[in-house]
């Protein structure tokens, strides 16, 4: 056995998998025209540092790599491989990676269990047979591993983000995985691994969860789930996972036709309403309704600071937004305390008159207030000791019909870069988080340089750790949910 070989055996599998130093594709063409060519170009292009070596009985040569005609043939120690051939041929080629000691395989290939067919049960029969023999498996069925530190990539991923991150996402639809991969990229969640185990013949839910708990890379694991091969064991894990960290779950197949429709994607059973929503809340997790607001609360765990949130300030220009503010507030179970004499007077020095409030909503009466202003709006507020958490709504819209008096360009005046400035400042001096709603209500083909500063607005804060939501309601849902979470835990601690 070479140095590099044993090396590569005393490293744990998991890690081989998702931090490998070589990697087989099983299913190249050199002609381009399969899936396992298309992971291929995808993890050049995403940049993978790692050694590619690409498997073809039939040989040749694809944008400039041999394909080997079987993985004995390879001339490294592969860690992981990434299988892409049609169903029947899958069982041999895992088979040949087992005999080489790979640590685990990906299998994109559908045609198994999903496919509700004799022939497509066997198939995955073997292949759990022969995982047990040795190879941890991901899939069939599925969209592969995406880690942003190694450079895997998901199918069809070659433009996710490289930045690594706090949040894990465990997916039995490869569609749900890449698509929160890409709401990630600009929303400004940060990923540690993201998984799509289609139909689990060998890894799933229940043990990646368990891996997660334990892995120091992620602090919040967020979840879509169709079905669970053992409730209770599933159970038992996430009740001992969120203890530790933060797991948010997207149950899919809770209706009537949800459970017909889960029963053709991955072969899994949906399961009742009642009996998963209880199963959440009892276990800790936070449960929540579809893919965006799963986003959403990923975002805001892994940018507040982990602490129960009670009274909130909120501070925009108009007088709508401020009423708005006080409904949604009561929705989710937030008080808005009216600030004392002194707090608002203080406020009032620096709004714009008349028409501004101070009392908690902060009505600031027009939304072109200086940035420097609201560093004492936000700076005054926090003084009281019932604030625990602050919300600018910031309307940049209106920017545009000011540009268009001016005769210059929109971003040209649109001050979101101080504005991001300050608000870091007054968290880093304060301690008391402040969100950004940062709604749109010009989304005309004719406000495209509007998008334009909405986009790069929303880059500058995530930059600065400033979370960003379009919509009051998502924001305080989301800071519900944090805090929820975090007072279950106080609640079983004390």
């Amino acid at each position: 056995m070479t140095c590099e070989e044993t090396q590569r055996r005393e490293r744990p599998e998991f890690e081989r998998i998702f931090h490998p130093g070589n990697i087989a594709i099983i299913g190249v063409s050199a002609r381009g025209s399969m899936f396992g060519s298309g992971i291929l170009n995808a993890l050049r292009a995403i940049g993978f540092e790692g050694g590619i070596y690409p498997v073809n009985p039939k040989g040749g040569e694809y944008n400039g790599l041999k394909i080997y005609a079987s993985v004995d043939e390879i001339p490294a120690a592969i860690d992981f491989a990434i299988i892409a051939v049609p169903a029947e041929f899958v069982p041999a080629a895992l088979e040949e990676c087992r005999r080489n000691n790979v640590a685990g395989a990906e299998i994109l290939s559908a045609g198994f269990s999903e496919a509700d067919t004799p022939r497509g049960r066997e198939l995955e029969d073997e292949v759990k047979r022969i995982a047990a023999r040795g190879i941890r498996v991901v899939g069939p069925n599925c969209f592969g591993i995406y880690c942003p530190a190694s450079g895997l990539t998901l199918l069809p991923g070659p433009d996710l983000s490289r930045q690594s991150g706090p949040v894990a996402f465990i997916s039995q639809s490869g569609g749900m995985s890449i698509d929160f991969a890409h709401i990630g990229k600009w929303m400004g969640i940060r990923f540690s691994k993201v998984i799509s185990f289609g139909n689990g013949a060998d890894l799933r839910e229940t043990e990646l969860l368990r891996y997660l708990g334990d892995d120091p890379e992620t602090r919040v694991i967020a979840m879509y789930i169709e079905g669970v091969q053992d409730g209770r064991e599933f159970f038992e894990a996430l009740r001992e996972v969120a203890a530790k960290k933060p797991v948010i779950i997207n149950k899919g197949g809770l209706s009537q036709a949800g459970r017909r429709a889960v029963a053709s994607h991955t072969a899994s059973m949906g399961g009742s309403r009642v009996i998963w929503e209880s199963l959440i809340s009892q276990a800790g997790a936070v449960q929540v309704g579809d893919l965006w607001e799963l986003a959403h609360t990923c975002l805001a765990f892994s940018m507040l600071p982990p602490r129960v949130y009670q009274g909130i300030s909120v501070a925009g220009g108009g007088g709508a937004l401020g009423v708005n503010a006080c409904d949604a507030a009561e929705q989710f179970d937030f008080t808005l305390p009216v600030f004392e004499a002194d707090i608002r007077e203080a406020i009032m020095k620096v709004l714009p008159k008349p028409g501004s409030s101070a009392h908690n909503p902060i009505d600031a009466a027009n939304p072109f207030v200086h940035p420097q202003a609201y560093r004492e709006v936000f700076l005054n507020a926090a003084r009281d000791e019932r604030v625990d958490a602050q919300i600018l709504i910031q309307l940049f819209h209106h920017y545009k019909s000011l540009s268009l008096g001016m005769g210059v360009p929109v971003k040209d005046i649109t001050p979101y870069r101080e504005l991001a400035d300050v608000v870091s400042g007054v968290v880093a001096s304060t301690g008391k988080p402040i969100m950004l709603v940062l709604p749109n209500f010009k989304q005309g083909i004719d406000s495209l340089d509007i998008e334009e500063v909405m986009r790069d607005a929303r880059s500058v804060f995530l930059d600065r750790g400033i979370p960003v939501f379009d919509d009051l309601n998502n924001a305080l849902r989301v800071l519900n949910h944090v805090s929820g979470y975090y007072s279950r835990c106080s609640e079983r601690s004390g």
